[in-house]
């Protein structure tokens, strides 16, 4: 008499550590072939285009940071100085926010709009999971683009002027910086992408409206952006005599490093969490 195979009893599903790792590394090559890609390049290559313009017309012998009075020719910024606004200009108040609404809005939208989500959540592991794998591959994309970019920029800009090795430690600060940028903002937007309908043109009123508007009125709305703490860990400067410092005196208050880190960590908690919980529950119902 044959006696029937006992089933096999199905393997124990991944722990969530496990299948976000799995997801990001599916997603990476995704993200990295995407068209997002080419205007991440294109965003990241401008101040490098433009550092290195202002190193040729340096070497060129324009005087562009130089003034001359009664015959004596001083400098006005050093190398470092203009290192330090182009972070503040182009990194910390465009391009770390444009591509954290760019690439965080789209970690969830895209798989709906495609019509793939179902074929993602069909696997064994838990829907937030699928979040948080796409956005550790959304940052691995991002910190590894952009922070060459700096590179490139602060080999052509500092030693113009200035000393090479007396503001590298300022690097350093920068790039964390602008690693810790991209990972709070990438939070906010992945539950703006999985929460809304059209994510990228909230993600957009949010940067352009929102923060720039917070930021300039007194009162308490600023401690509501990131910018705000963002900002106020930025190690540089303006000059005291330039209009940059006025701008930058602006929208640059600083509350002390401790509370900025400590609220950068509360907003990026809260959202990523959050957002994670959204997926978790929420029933995508994919358009025919």
């Amino acid at each position: 008499m044959n006696h029937p195979t006992p089933a096999r009893p199905l393997p124990p599903a991944p722990s969530f550590v496990a299948s976000s790792l799995r997801i990001m590394d599916l997603s990476i090559s995704e993200m990295l072939w995407s068209r997002r890609t080419v205007f991440m390049l294109l965003i990241v290559s401008a101040p490098v285009l433009i550092a290195l313009f202002v190193r040729l017309l340096v070497g060129l012998g324009a005087p562009l940071f130089e003034e001359t009075r009664n015959g004596v020719t001083t400098v006005r910024m050093t190398g470092p100085a203009i290192f330090g606004m182009m972070i503040w200009i182009f990194y910390l108040r465009f391009t770390v926010p444009v591509l954290g609404v760019f690439y965080g809005t789209s970690l969830i939208a895209d798989e709906v709009e495609d019509k793939t989500i179902t074929y993602l959540f069909t696997r064994p592991i838990a829907k937030g999971a699928v979040l948080v794998g796409k956005y550790l591959a959304y940052l691995v994309c991002t910190v590894f683009v952009v922070l060459p970019s700096v590179m490139l920029v602060y080999l052509l800009i500092v030693p113009m002027q200035g000393s090479l090795g007396g503001s590298f430690l300022d690097l350093l600060k920068d790039l964390s910086l602008l690693a810790l940028g991209l990972a709070v903002y990438g939070a906010v937007f992945a539950f703006i992408g999985a929460k809304f309908k059209r994510p990228l043109l909230i993600g957009l009123i949010f940067i352009f409206g929102w923060e720039q508007a917070a930021l300039a009125f007194p009162g308490y709305l600023k401690y509501y952006t990131v910018a705000y703490y963002l900002q106020a860990l930025v190690p540089h400067a303006m000059p005291n005599d330039s209009t940059l410092s006025m701008i930058q005196g602006i929208f640059r208050q600083t509350p002390g490093m401790a509370t900025s880190l400590l609220g950068l960590f509360v907003i990026w908690a809260i959202f990523l969490s959050v957002a994670a919980w959204v997926v978790e529950r929420r029933e995508y119902v994919l358009e025919q």
